[in-house]
């Protein structure tokens, strides 16, 4: 097996009107707690990083989140990751001086690409995060998978592997690919396409949509390449420990960080 770099283990905060929540394929959501007190539990057992998502932002929306932003900052003491719409090079500026230590850009990379090239070329490809949700296309001739916009409710005629490769040059330091196929399912993650991301860019790919145990997100670094592994329910709902996770993951064979407080 190839040399790989430790996977980091990112548990995903989808925030809506202040609180977490988590549904299956992006619908039906359901109450998972208060983004602040989950952001601090998970950096307190074994979190390599965090992911704030606020799926219903708005214009009108941005100071909430920024607030919510310098709360989470000021609790943890690992990265975090927050998304949600930032459409501008100045709304990357805020989130990132709010406290976060990168920026997830989706609907607003792909309407005008030229925010992941301004904020790159400003702030640095290892703050730029460009999330791809992509839909299995199988009637399709030509395309594989679909890029999503708008929380996943507006197909785009894209090719999601394209669509990828492309973000790449424009300065993306990483990708967040999440199968709106798994999303929620909790059967395991879409690894044909994580592996088809993967062997097309060169930068980070980290898996969302479809964690259901342990083994699935080992299955996503062995098998469908990811660099990182991103996952809600089964953390929020504490179904499993963070530590649960990487005990599995050290045992298969994944290399992972774990401190030793941790598993005192």
């Amino acid at each position: 097996m190839e040399s790989m770099l430790a996977a980091r283990i990112i548990p995903c905060l989808d925030v809506k009107d202040g609180r977490v929540v988590k549904g299956v394929n992006f619908v039906d959501l359901r109450d998972a707690g208060d983004p602040v007190e989950n952001a601090r539990y998970y950096a307190e057992t074994g979190a390599d990083e965090l992911t704030f998502l606020d799926i219903t932002a708005s214009s009108d929306k941005r100071g909430i989140v920024v607030r919510l932003v310098e709360h989470i900052a000021d609790e943890i003491f690992i990265p975090f990751t927050v998304g949600g719409g930032i459409r501008t090079v100045d709304d990357v500026k805020a989130v990132l001086y709010a406290g976060a230590d990168k920026v997830s850009i989706n609907t607003a990379a792909f309407q005008n690409p030229d925010v992941l090239d301004g904020s790159a070329a400003i702030f640095g490809s290892q703050c730029i995060v460009c999330a791809v949700d992509a839909r299995r296309t199988p009637d399709h001739p030509d395309m594989k998978y679909e890029v999503y916009l708008h929380g996943g409710r507006t197909p785009t005629g894209r090719d999601a592997i394209d669509w990828a490769v492309e973000a790449e040059k424009r300065g993306a330091g990483e990708i967040l690919l999440t199968s709106m196929d798994r999303d929620g399912t909790g059967d395991g993650y879409d690894l044909e396409l994580t592996r088809d991301i993967h062997n097309a860019v060169s930068i980070p790919v980290i898996a969302s949509g479809g964690a259901g145990g342990p083994s699935h997100l080992a299955d996503a670094v062995l098998e469908g390449k990811a660099d990182a592994v991103l996952a809600a329910s089964i953390f929020h709902f504490r179904e499993y420990t963070i530590d649960d996770v990487k005990k599995y993951m050290q045992d298969k064979g994944v290399p992972v960080r774990r401190l030793d407080r941790h598993s005192q």
